[in-house]
């Protein structure tokens, strides 16, 4: 039986190497912090709970430390590089630190956020350290466009990760708490310390994991549904009969809906959870509907 050569990881001195190599000077602009700390990347990976099995999206996999880590659990990757010099450099660094496994790397040059489709097998996980300022976008157009996506870990600033995974009632629990509750159950999976990356961040960092679940069973299409979300924390003083009145036509039809759907007119979004905003969208649909049947009958 032969063995193959498992992935060489990049430490401090590849990736200063690796970068200066390819003239790269990390920008804030794209959000760029390469991960220098093997061990830590391989902690990413193990929280992730990626196997051989698994397709994982990387998203801005920067100069491939985490892209190696991946590799070492015999999944394979599709890489999407928004940068062209560090996704044209990308396939050079895998054939030289992890030769055996290079035939198993696909890069997409591209902007996450325009991605409308991937080539390959579908994917199956999403491990990304994502760039801190479009975290919450990209990881919401991912779940929506890859319904195949069984679970995830993604790094991404501190305070994001508490939004993401906040309970209803709690201080940080705002949009990206509920939209993402739509598509996964999401739970904070740790911390990561500033010096792991170069250059060093000002902000701490967090990991996110999530496990995919059924959607709400609901005849009202999710856009619906994210726009009462949008309006329920335009304003997050203001209680919800009032934050729903424009959506609803009038603040007297806002708590009309509201009372039907069982919730407390004066309540606000905070202490709502998706199931609740479910059901008021389907109630604000319901009112439209009726009043478009009264006003062409």
């Amino acid at each position: 039986m032969t063995s193959s050569a498992g992935p060489r990881l990049l430490g401090p001195a590849e990736v200063r190497l690796l970068a200066d190599r390819l003239g790269i000077r990390p920008t804030k602009q794209r959000g760029q912090n390469f991960v220098i700390d093997a061990n830590t990347v391989r902690r990413i990976v193990r929280e992730s709970k990626v196997t051989a099995d698994d397709v994982v999206v990387e998203v801005g996999p920067g100069l491939g430390s985490l892209t190696l880590a991946l590799l070492e659990t015999g999944a394979s990757v599709t890489a999407i590089e928004i940068d062209p010099v560090l996704g044209e450099a990308l396939p050079a660094t895998i054939a030289e630190h992890a030769p055996d496994q290079a035939d198993r790397v696909r890069v997409v040059l591209a902007d996450a956020l325009q991605v409308t489709d991937l080539p390959g097998p579908a994917p199956t996980a999403l491990v990304a350290n994502l760039p801190y300022n479009v975290s919450v976008p990209v990881l919401l157009h991912l779940l929506a466009l890859l319904p195949s996506l069984e679970k995830g870990l993604v790094m991404v600033q501190a305070e994001v990760a508490d939004r993401l995974a906040a309970p209803p009632g709690s201080k940080t629990y705002g949009v990206p708490s509920v939209k993402a509750a739509w598509y996964a159950d999401v739970r904070r999976a740790g911390a990561i310390g500033r010096n792991v990356f170069w250059p060093a961040p000002n902000v701490d960092s967090g990991l996110v994991a999530w496990t995919r679940r059924e959607p709400p069973t609901t005849a009202v299409p999710r856009e619906q549904v994210f726009a009462v979300v949008d309006a329920a924390f335009s304003q997050r003083r203001k209680v919800l009969r009032g934050v729903l009145r424009g959506l609803a036509g009038s603040g007297e039809a806002a708590e009309a809906a509201l009372v039907r759907a069982g919730v407390d007119p004066l309540a606000r979004g905070e202490s709502l959870d998706i199931s609740q905003f479910v059901r008021i969208a389907e109630e604000l649909a319901g009112s439209a509907r009726e009043a478009e049947g009264e006003g062409g009958g």
